[in-house]
């Protein structure tokens, strides 16, 4: 069955450093010049494009294999995808100075570089050697900190299109020597490009990291740069059983709110739409949002309800940013704001819908199981509960970004975690809520409601 004129397999496996293949050869641009040209001559739903991994000629990559033609290129580049489109895809008519004509000299040179591959693992495996994805793992944080400290020092806004590094240097305040290692570095990882002394930014890092950029995250992942701190003390957290260093969220001072409320308004907008469409705001005219931070939420509730009121609960110095936030999605008038603590404040009575994101984690189970009493008691009768946040499985070792996001509690707060489908249900059920359900999203987070009774 071929539901395609033509499928493009294509190589782009990655491999350690030094090792020939088709990703050290630029495999990457190539493929992103073939989409492009693909898109352009209006053949999206005739051809498709999958990266795959080694196709065995290692050393002449980027390789490319056509089907159902059974065409096999190698040494692809970005300038080839032009004619490789029109006269093969377009035509019928292979570009024969890539193609690779001598089957049996084909099978030859796989067979040959597949069995160089097997020994090369088993000698790294009589040699007792880490495998790569392990070392990778424990060398992550060096690709983390790169970007951490370009963002913290606005390094992609300084180099702009065309920067040196002593002009960058002398932009951000820095050291010369030490601002072009780090340009250098950010180039490898392919958040700058370099080109004769000079750097530019690239696509991405324009996008997002630049100040002014469409969609500009610096502000936003300034909180994950402030959280490094806090990872760099794990060793200490996992003895102490908790956080180590100290202050509440109330008392974090202003630059360390303003990044977080940021960070949680980018979250959590770019989960709103999928979230309201699974939790329904039909039939809802009063919601309240607890620890509603920047109201993203409700404003997603109110603006696909319009009969829907909206009241974000949250903490006084966090209030004057959400109304803000309200301000610029021009839904004043049916988003409010109220001051209180949600460890321990009466919430009111009549509420439809009451929404807690991004709360419970940072509770123990017995804070959890006196605000979902509290929750409980503030709902109208048939009135409902979502809860929005990470769900690990029963042995808590899944989803990953779950797991994880467990140890980011075990440094940043006293006694929070994230928690279980069962231990939800448990705290559900006991707080008299009834029909609890899960609703699975896309992503890293679920939702877990209930109805009053």
């Amino acid at each position: 069955m071929e539901p395609l004129r033509f499928h493009l397999f294509a190589c782009e496996q990655q491999k350690p450093e030094g090792v020939p293949g088709c990703a050290a050869r630029g495999a990457a641009r190539t493929l992103d010049a073939l989409r492009k040209e693909i898109a352009a001559r209006g053949l999206t739903d005739e051809v498709q494009i999958t990266s795959c991994g080694s196709i065995g000629l290692c050393e002449r990559g980027p390789n490319l294999i056509v089907y159902p033609d059974g065409v096999w290129y190698s040494g692809v580049q970005p300038e080839d995808a032009a004619e490789i489109v029109e006269s093969h895809l377009q035509h019928g008519r292979p570009v024969a100075r890539l193609v690779n004509n001598d089957a049996g000299a084909l099978a030859a040179e796989v067979r040959l570089n597949r069995d160089k591959y097997l020994a090369g693992l088993r000698a790294r495996d009589a040699a007792g050697a880490m495998p790569d994805d392990v070392m990778q793992m424990i060398r992550g944080y060096q690709d983390s900190r790169v970007v951490l400290t370009a963002i913290e020092l606005d390094v992609f806004t300084a180099v702009g299109d065309r920067t040196t590094a002593a002009e960058v240097a002398q932009t951000i305040g820095a050291d010369r020597r030490g601002t072009e290692m780090l340009l250098n570095a950010l180039v490898a990882l392919g958040l700058l490009t370099k080109d004769g002394g000079a750097f530019a930014v690239t696509p991405v890092s324009r996008r997002f990291f630049t100040a002014g950029g469409q969609n500009d995250a610096r502000a936003a992942t300034m909180h994950t740069v402030g959280q490094w701190e806090r990872w760099s003390k794990l060793t200490d957290a996992v003895r102490a059983g908790g956080d180590i260093a100290g202050a509440e969220i109330p008392h974090r001072g202003s630059d360390w709110l303003q990044s977080f409320i940021a960070a949680m308004h980018r979250n959590a907008s770019e989960r709103a739409a999928a979230v309201v469409h699974a939790a329904g705001a039909s039939g809802v005219s009063r919601m309240l949002d607890v620890g509603g931070g920047s109201g993203a939420y409700s404003i997603a509730f109110a603006q696909a309800n319009p009969q829907l009121h909206a009241e974000v609960f949250d903490l006084e110095n966090v209030l004057p940013m959400t109304r803000g936030y309200i301000a610029a999605a021009g839904i004043e008038s049916r988003v409010a704001t109220r001051p209180g603590d949600l460890r321990s404040d009466v919430f009111g009575s009549g509420y439809d819908l009451v929404f807690v994101s991004a709360v419970c984690h940072m509770l123990s189970p017995a804070e959890n199981r006196d605000l979902l009493a509290r929750c409980f008691a503030a709902l109208a009768p048939s009135g409902r509960i979502v809860i929005n946040d990470f769900i690990l499985n029963a042995e808590k070792t899944a989803p990953k970004a779950g797991a994880l996001f467990s140890l980011n509690m075990l440094v940043g707060t006293r006694q929070g975690a994230s928690y279980s489908e069962d231990e939800y249900r448990g705290w559900l059920a006991e707080a008299g809520f009834e029909k609890i359900e899960r609703i699975r999203l896309a992503g890293p987070t679920n939702l877990m409601t209930g109805t009053r009774r």
